[in-house]
């Protein structure tokens, strides 16, 4: 019969050891609430950070880069200036059009920035230009979530007018259903419009002017509101539509009355079917095309979404035409899925590592499978918890697990080593684990909280790296706080049903060996240490001179926010004079200045975009002229 010790042995862990069915539910459901919270956490590069950026784009055709600065963007300027929570505002002004970029400070919720840019804008109207075709536009964005994936849409033989209007219609309202998926935006697009081309001289011969002409057109394609009429009975609304539809419409619209005869839009100007902007383009690989940026959801899983995007691309190019194709010009799921691949299989290698060294030192089978159940316990438990606080499985979280792997070892490794201690002087396996978790329990959670501690200046950074390491330090936190309880729960009520007198006292071969050689490391480390005390002004000096040595390298050393990584794209920006024709950017993909997309227009006939994928890590050679 054995004997147990009092009931105030064991500390908090007493009631674990004692109820070791109930013990052991508790972390089965522990571990099963990590693996279902594994499947719904969404997996992204870096953690969830809302910049609140907003961008207000105003389109002015015709009007200059000065005239676009001092009465379009300065009004702007001044009322958003006034906004409170402005942390920075930049702009640009060019041929036809104003971008005005405005980041606020990352404690405004976004909304409410919204909320202040839209009254800005509408303080601003009555400063802007009447003749203004719409007013300025404004939108969200986010620097630090790029398209998560980028398609293009050629075609040999379908005007791009009308490419434009399939992929509208077609193909991008169906991706922007797929569940993820946050916005689609075109770029290069060509939407039909008539193109009107005046005759200059023959403007000037019949005493008319371009102002004339815009008049008239104007004034003639308007769709308002015709009046109704309101009899004794019935009350009827005219309706017509006075928008002309086709080229040839505008070609009879009578401009002018001369000498009693009408003067016709196309007897002054050449009109054409053609792009609503001509300073617009984009091409895939030397051919015309139109871009597709998807970008996904907030919190969406990036690698799910984008793998939907892909089983729906084969549907989508079965209801265009044969001529039309469809292409993936970049996934960022690419080095996404291979960065967290690399983490998670570092994280496997890491345990297992842990669990060989374990076993060598220990020597011992069931003191090994001990920690071997606690670490990943403690490390899938931690899912659960992320899910709960809108975490994702991103590089820092993963590198947060891998840091708390030699972590959530230490606990369960000091338990084993004291319970092991008693079992050796000769105590039962459940007295010694009910003794031996009694007295180092509290050590356990002094350990444990000390180690948190180091992790909260990280909660209280400012800024974006604040916002990114947040969620490093919380799963390290949680990961280290799940073992601590495994620790105290689990590792003892083992301990007690698996070790025993005789297998902590069994030998093998690779036991006596691996004895034999520890005992060789220990003398001479005795040896060195009897050394370092007789001279302890030398050891001194020598902490000293590394630490100063540190101070110095960390001088030194290059910083940034994240490594140099190569990414397989390599992207540029050319920027013109503003004299500069779209015609000849269009020749910059025959010349051999290309890759995989170019944009130029967009309201900026100066700026000409390109981006070249290649093959991460492979040395890029400059083309040859």
């Amino acid at each position: 019969m054995q004997v147990l010790p009092p009931s105030s042995t064991g500390g908090p862990s007493r009631l674990f050891i004692m109820r070791p069915v109930a013990t052991t539910l508790l972390m089965v459901a522990i571990m099963l609430a990590g693996i279902i919270g594994y499947r719904f956490l969404p997996v992204s590069a870096l953690p969830e950070v809302d910049y609140p950026t907003i961008q207000v784009v105003t389109l002015y055709p015709g009007a200059s880069p000065d005239v676009m600065t001092s009465s379009v963007t300065a009004p702007l300027e001044r009322q958003f200036g006034q906004m409170s929570g402005l942390k920075q505002m930049s702009s640009q002004s060019s041929g036809g059009a104003s971008v005005v970029t405005l980041q606020f400070q990352l404690t405004l919720p976004l909304d409410v920035a919204e909320q202040e840019v839209q009254a800005a804008i509408n303080a601003a109207t009555n400063l802007l230009p009447s003749d203004l075709p719409n007013p300025p536009v404004y939108s969200k964005v986010n620097p630090a979530d790029p398209p998560i994936m980028t398609l293009a849409v050629t075609s040999s033989a379908v005007p791009m007018t009308q490419v434009e209007d399939m992929v509208e219609t077609r193909v991008a309202q169906k991706i922007s259903q797929v569940s993820g998926v946050g916005l689609v935006t075109l770029a290069g697009g060509q939407r039909p419009a008539v193109r009107v081309k005046l005759n200059a001289q023959a403007i000037a011969a019949l005493g008319l002017t371009s102002e004339t002409v815009r008049t008239a057109i104007t004034s003639a394609n308007v769709n308002s509101a015709k009046g109704s009429l309101d009899g004794p009975s019935r009350a009827v609304t005219l309706s017509a539509n006075d928008q002309m539809q086709s080229a040839e419409d505008y070609r009879r619209l009578i401009i002018a009355w001369q000498n009693g005869a009408p003067i016709r839009l196309g007897d002054v100007a050449t009109v054409e079917q053609g792009a609503e902007n001509s300073w617009l383009g984009a091409w895939a690989n030397n051919q015309r095309a139109i871009v597709m940026n998807v970008q996904r959801q907030p919190g969406a899983n990036i690698i799910s979404t984008a793998d939907s995007i892909r089983q729906m691309l084969p549907q989508l190019t079965e209801s265009l035409p044969k001529s039309v194709k469809v292409q993936v010009l970049s996934d960022r799921t690419t080095n996404i899925r291979a960065s967290v691949s690399d983490t998670q299989f570092e994280l496997m290698l890491a345990i297992a590592l842990v669990v060989m060294i374990i076993y060598v030192f220990l020597r011992n089978v069931p003191a090994t499978i001990i920690p071997g159940i606690a670490v990943p316990l403690s490390l899938v438990g931690t899912f659960a918890v992320m899910v709960f606080l809108d975490f994702s499985i991103n590089n820092l979280t993963l590198m947060a697990l891998t840091i708390a792997t030699g972590f959530v070892v230490d606990d369960a490794i000091v338990v084993i080593e004291n319970i092991s201690r008693y079992i050796e002087k000769g105590e039962k396996p459940l007295a010694a684990a009910l003794k031996g978790a009694g007295e180092i329990g509290f050590t356990i959670i002094s350990l444990t909280f000390s180690l948190i501690a180091v992790l909260i200046p990280l909660l209280f950074m400012g800024d974006i790296v604040g916002r990114l390491f947040r969620e490093f330090a919380i799963t390290l936190a949680v990961a280290i706080l799940i073992s601590a309880v495994v620790s105290l729960t689990l590792t003892p009520m083992m301990c007690a049903r698996m070790l025993s007198h005789e297998s902590l006292r069994k030998q093998n071969r690779f036991s006596r060996a691996s004895e034999r050689f520890f005992e060789r490391v220990i003398a001479v480390y005795g040896r060195w240490l009897s050394r370092v005390l007789n001279h302890p002004w030398l050891t001194l000096s020598v902490a000293l001179s590394t630490l100063a040595l540190s101070i110095m390298l960390w001088v030194f050393i290059p910083k940034g926010f994240f490594p140099i990584q190569d990414n397989g794209i390599i992207q540029g920006t050319l920027q013109a004079p503003q004299s500069a024709s779209f015609r000849q950017y269009g020749r910059a993909p025959a010349a051999g200045v290309g890759g995989d997309t170019q944009r130029s227009g967009g309201g900026k006939p100066d700026l000409f975009r390109r981006r070249r994928r290649h093959q991460p890590g492979a040395e890029q050679r400059p083309p040859a002229d």
